[in-house]
């Protein structure tokens, strides 16, 4: 796990749901949102993995359709982790969202592996159709505590 993540879990169900522009800026507005609604709720998803994997969501969304139809991401804060959607009007689904790919990506190239990222880092990932087009999900756990050592160490002699 890199960076900070909260642990406290919260009682109820939360949800935010914000349009974004089909442009480029949709990605930071997503990653903002993100962060707010866990700090929020002090929730005990990992912060940098959520960012992360919405921020590959909301780029493949502008990249991937067409048109300057806008695009919609739900945030959901469970008690036993968060769900993050991306809407889009396009209802081709993902490439290989929900399975391996026929070939490793090159790693010389920009793109090609933001689908790779979501399927690893995720506790589970995947899409369906809407009635506008389709969402793209993913699904973290609350992060356990870290323990606390029960000894002290001993002063220097």
């Amino acid at each position: 796990m890199n960076g900070p993540a909260l642990h406290e879990r919260p009682s109820a169900p939360a949800s935010w749901r914000i349009t974004l522009p089909h442009s480029a800026a949709a990605v930071p507005a997503a990653r903002a949102l993100v962060r707010s609604a866990f700090a929020e709720l002090e929730h005990g998803a990992d912060i940098d993995t959520a960012e992360l994997l919405t921020a590959e969501l909301v780029a493949n969304a502008v990249e991937h359709t067409a048109g300057d139809a806008p695009i919609e991401l739900v945030v959901e804060l469970l008690p036993t982790g968060c769900k993050v959607e991306v809407h889009d009007p396009d209802p081709v689904p993902p490439g290989n969202l929900t399975r391996p790919a026929d070939r490793e990506p090159d790693l010389w190239q920009e793109h090609g592996r933001g689908l790779l990222l979501i399927r690893t880092l995720s506790a589970s990932c995947g899409h369906r159709p809407t009635g506008s087009g389709k969402a793209v999900w993913f699904r973290l756990p609350v992060v356990p505590r870290q323990r606390q050592p029960q000894c002290r160490p001993r002063p220097a002699s």
